[in-house]
């Protein structure tokens, strides 16, 4: 498997960079266009809260849970959000002779979120393209999931827009970003259906126009 501080995923619009703290100061620059896009997300918008947060996640990297991201827009030439592979699975059977490459069987994709300008453009369906491209495609993947706060119905929205298939709602799962114990949605994309969405991912980013779908997507 890659070495996680140094995979990067590039397409025409976006190129996704390992996370690191450099990243911080450009990171609250984005969130801090409308701090209200983000009822739903757990990214925060001072310098040191930003700190901390991208530090838990390079524990999680190191730990070999996580794989973060920076999201950079080509367009814009800049950080403009954040987003990662996560609860990275690896599935081993007695029966097996030998272990596998260590690469991910199974994942989620979230901490998903864009600043103000980058929403509504080109920047989250191509980030997603290149990540489940990557999972469905280079790891192998047989499923990557999404877990949403049920009140998020706009990202919810979105992760339907992208194939993935709802699964069903684990009631009372986790504090939401606003403190209130919440229900989360879980929607996944299993191998099979890797192509079909990819076709879907392919023609949204070919048509002009401003995309819903990439508007205000938080997922976790």
């Amino acid at each position: 498997m890659e070495r996680p501080d140094r995979l990067t995923l590039a397409g025409n619009h976006v190129r996704l960079e390992p996370l690191t703290l450099e990243h911080v100061p450009a990171l609250v620059a984005a969130i801090s266009e409308d701090p209200t896009s983000f009822r739903f997300s757990t990214a925060p918008d001072t310098d040191a809260a930003m700190s901390a947060w991208v530090q838990d996640a390079l524990v999680a990297r190191d730990a070999g849970r996580e794989l973060p991201f920076a999201t950079y827009s080509c367009a814009r030439e800049r950080i403009v959000g954040s987003t990662r592979f996560y609860e990275l699975e690896r599935w081993f059977s007695p029966a097996e002779s030998r272990q596998r490459d260590r690469r991910p069987d199974a994942c989620l994709i979230g901490y998903t979120w864009l600043g103000a300008s980058a929403q509504r453009t080109a920047c989250n369906t191509e980030a997603k393209l290149l990540m489940l491209s990557h999972a469905f495609e280079t790891w192998q993947v047989h499923r990557v999931a999404f877990r949403i706060d049920a009140r998020n119905d706009r990202s919810r929205s979105a992760v339907e827009r992208l194939g993935a298939k709802f699964e069903g709602i684990r009631r009372a799962e986790r504090l939401g970003a606003d403190g209130a114990v919440r229900d989360s949605a879980f929607y996944s994309i299993l191998a099979a259906e890797w192509p079909a969405v990819k076709q879907g991912l392919i023609s949204r980013l070919s048509a002009p126009g401003p995309r819903p779908e990439a508007d205000r997507q938080q997922t976790r």
